[in-house]
């Protein structure tokens, strides 16, 4: 009994003990007769199907007591009549025959019944020739268009401590209508409502991120087309011409190297400027005595 996953989770939390005295205690493969005259006197019951992908849906049916048929111990059916036309639960049973049904009884006992099977889509038609005792009509005066019959493959308690009580009041149930209004209309605005939920918009503070980055890729690859990068290495370069004037401090010394020769050439001109003197005073008295006498010479070459 139960799945591969039950049993998994069970080893995995420490359950199967208590999960196997539920088995052994509370699990069926059909309906006892206490679970028949359970079934006998609902008024509603909720259905799970799933398609081939298993992919479900839950659905709420409901009639008069008994409207759920006890065929035999291995066998219940429930009617379907006219409704939306989408065919949710019987095009699941079609793809996937595996249903679960939960009947509850909020009024009297305050306990559930699951009943897990196979299930099989009938027209009413050949039910009705199979079966003798398939009620021609139900209280509601309306004929099933067909039927589900369910093979009984499970059938468990559901335990009443969380079932809310309930108590049946009088109301006149509009079985079958196609009037808008009575069947609740547009009651959740589905009507007016987009099909599809459009996205929110990202907020204000998050719209000035992308393009603050797309100007910051821009002006590097500018950089990188003008060549702008190298002249930013400029400042870098221009340590070594820093350094210039440190390299003049050897030509500030260098006059400093030369003032001893020049004094040096000045203290051997002193030394000497009386000897120059006297050679250029010879020498220009020397120059000058045959201009005298050049003059002198002069009238008698005109003689």
């Amino acid at each position: 009994m139960g799945s591969v996953g039950e049993h998994e989770l069970q080893n995995e939390f420490g359950t199967t003990e208590r999960a196997e005295r539920f088995y052994s205690d509370q699990m069926l493969n059909h309906l006892n007769p206490t679970m028949i005259e359970f079934v006998a006197r609902q008024e509603m019951a909720f259905i799970a199907t799933a398609d081939a992908h298993g992919e479900c849906d839950s659905t709420f049916r409901a009639g008069e007591p008994g409207f759920i048929h006890v065929i035999d111990p291995r066998t219940v059916a429930y009617p379907e009549y006219r409704g939306n036309g989408v065919m949710a639960s019987l095009g699941n049973i079609r793809e996937n025959p595996h249903v679960g049904i939960l009947m509850m009884d909020f009024v009297r006992d305050l306990i559930g019944l699951h009943v897990n099977g196979s299930a099989r889509i009938v027209e009413d038609v050949d039910l009705r020739a199979q079966l003798a005792d398939l009620p021609d009509t139900h209280a509601n005066g309306r004929t099933p268009e067909r039927w589900v019959v369910v093979d009984v493959e499970e059938a468990y308690i559901h335990c009443r401590k969380h079932i809310p009580r309930m108590a049946p009041v009088d109301r006149d149930r509009s079985w079958g209508t196609d009037d808008v209004r009575r069947k609740g209309g547009d009651y959740f605005d589905a009507k007016g409502t987009p099909h599809e939920l459009q996205e929110p918009a990202a907020p204000a503070a998050e719209v000035p991120v992308v393009p603050a980055e797309a100007p910051a890729r821009k002006r590097t690859a500018k950089k990188a087309a003008t060549g702008k990068t190298p002249a930013t290495k400029t400042p870098a370069t221009k340590t070594p011409a820093k350094k210039t004037p440190t390299a003049k401090t050897p030509a500030k010394k260098a006059p400093a190297r030369k003032a001893a020769p020049r004094k040096a050439v000045a203290a051997t001109a002193a030394t000497s400027r009386t000897p120059v003197k006297k050679s250029v005073t010879q020498k220009t008295t020397a120059a000058r005595t045959p201009a005298k006498r050049t003059g002198a010479s002069e009238p008698a070459v005109e003689e």
